[in-house]
């Protein structure tokens, strides 16, 4: 299950030259700060792109990309998820919800975050951005 706010955000971040951090804990974090005033912007069509091509290489069997509903325009965001995960046929879906931090810290299978409290909760969590940076030689700070 992807995070996905906080997993499009810190890519995004990372892909525009923006600081992101490598933290004490091992996983990148921005700065950017957005929170509920995100909006997609150029860079989101090259974000997910580089989310896919990692997600299309590890050829999952189900992957479920999660937005919080209280987010401005999420649904349309799922649905351009949707639609670019069947263009390269990627199995799964994405969707709102209005619990989504708690869905992450409780799901069974492998979690894709840098939120702090959801790492702390999720069996197994993986950080997309940093294998962004590693396969495109990108350089973070660190903290």
């Amino acid at each position: 299950m992807v995070d996905g706010y906080n997993v499009l955000i810190t890519a995004e971040s990372l892909l525009a030259g923006r600081p992101v951090y490598l933290c004490d804990d091992g996983f990148l974090r921005d700065t950017f700060g957005i929170f509920n005033r995100y909006r997609p912007a150029e860079i989101t069509d090259d974000a997910l792109a580089a989310i896919f091509d990692l997600l299309v290489a590890a050829a999952p069997a189900r992957i479920a990309f999660l937005l919080d509903q209280q987010m401005s325009r999420s649904g349309e965001l799922a649905a351009r998820i949707r639609a670019l995960m069947a263009d390269r046929q990627l199995p799964g879906t994405a969707c709102t919800a209005r619990d989504a931090d708690h869905r992450l810290k409780t799901f069974a299978g492998i979690v894709a975050s840098a939120d702090g409290s959801v790492i702390d909760a999720a069996t197994i969590v993986v950080d997309i951005p940093a294998k962004i940076a590693r396969a495109r030689g990108i350089s973070t700070l660190c903290i």
